[in-house]
């Protein structure tokens, strides 16, 4: 007779904890992943969302039109008479190459927001005096072409101290750079070279030329000494006008004064020449006589 088989004894997972194991998987399944945070482009977002109190309408829309694309933030041909702080917020860390040409910008506010920059391009602008409250370690290329840079003394000052790794500046259509197309300029313009290149010796490229070794060399050697004296339009304007005043003040001219004129005393002579050259280098008929007609 052979042994029955033994009752199995049922060992599986109760229903109710089946049950539970399901609803604990869906729960996790249902559960939304938090993406890392990071600075990227991606991270920006639009330019709503940032506080537009006090923006007039066309401004905004003017800002809205502005994207970062690459790590370059072009505001080029936006009419901006001043940097909106809007920009600088949302993308100052993100931006290497900052484009604000051809505007009304006679200063660059909020410069210190842009700590990761690269390339500034401030061409065809009203900008008197550059100014970097912050250094920007990262900058190598700095474009100052057509604005009304006059005082070259102080901006050479201000880029040794906030720019050490600057290695292309272009100043081309400021007062301080004299233009080196002109004949009478063209000294001062290798003078103005050296100057510059003396205090930013870290230059590579100065305005439409590479710098060459004889230049360096030169520039460390005298480019202190080497300043052309440039003269403002005001002050031209000025000294004309102190110069006209003057001459209009004084009293003393070669022409007879009309007080010292009197025509009732005038004596004057009407009478006929009667002396004729006859000698051997006569002119010809030049001297001819009436009776000899």
């Amino acid at each position: 007779m052979s042994d029955l088989p033994a009752e199995v004894d049922d060992a599986s997972t109760p229903e109710t904890e089946i049950k539970e194991q399901d609803a604990t998987i869906l729960n996790h399944s249902d559960e939304e992943v938090e993406e890392p945070k990071g600075g990227t482009e991606e991270d920006v977002g639009d330019v709503d969302a940032v506080d537009d109190v006090g923006v007039d309408d066309d401004l905004m829309e003017r800002i809205q039109s502005v994207s970062l694309s690459n790590g370059t933030l072009s505001c080029a041909f936006r009419d901006f008479d001043s940097f909106p702080p809007t920009l600088a917020e949302r993308y100052g860390s993100l931006t290497k190459r900052l484009d604000l040409s051809h505007n009304c910008l006679n200063a660059v506010d909020h410069i210190e927001k842009f700590t990761a920059l690269e390339e500034l391009i401030l061409d065809n602008n009203a900008i008197e005096m550059l100014s970097l409250p912050q250094p920007l370690p990262r900058l190598h290329t700095l474009s100052l072409n057509k604005n009304e840079i006059s005082n070259i003394d102080t901006l050479l000052a201000t880029l040794r101290e906030a720019t050490p790794n600057l290695t292309y500046l272009s100043l081309l259509g400021n007062l301080a750079c004299p233009n080196e197309l002109v004949e009478k300029e063209e000294k001062d313009y290798q003078r103005y070279r050296y100057l510059v290149l003396h205090h930013i010796p870290s230059l590579k490229f100065l305005d439409s030329r590479k710098v060459t070794e004889e230049e360096a060399s030169m520039a460390a050697k005298q480019g202190q000494y080497m300043k052309a004296v440039v003269m403002n339009l005001d002050d031209l304007e000025e000294q004309q006008r102190n110069h006209n005043q003057t001459h209009s003040e004084s009293q003393y001219s070669p022409l007879p004064g009309e007080n010292e004129q009197d025509f009732s005393q005038h004596k004057g002579s009407v009478g006929r020449c009667k002396y004729v050259y006859y000698g051997r280098h006569s002119e010809g008929n030049r001297f001819i006589r009436n009776n000899d007609l």
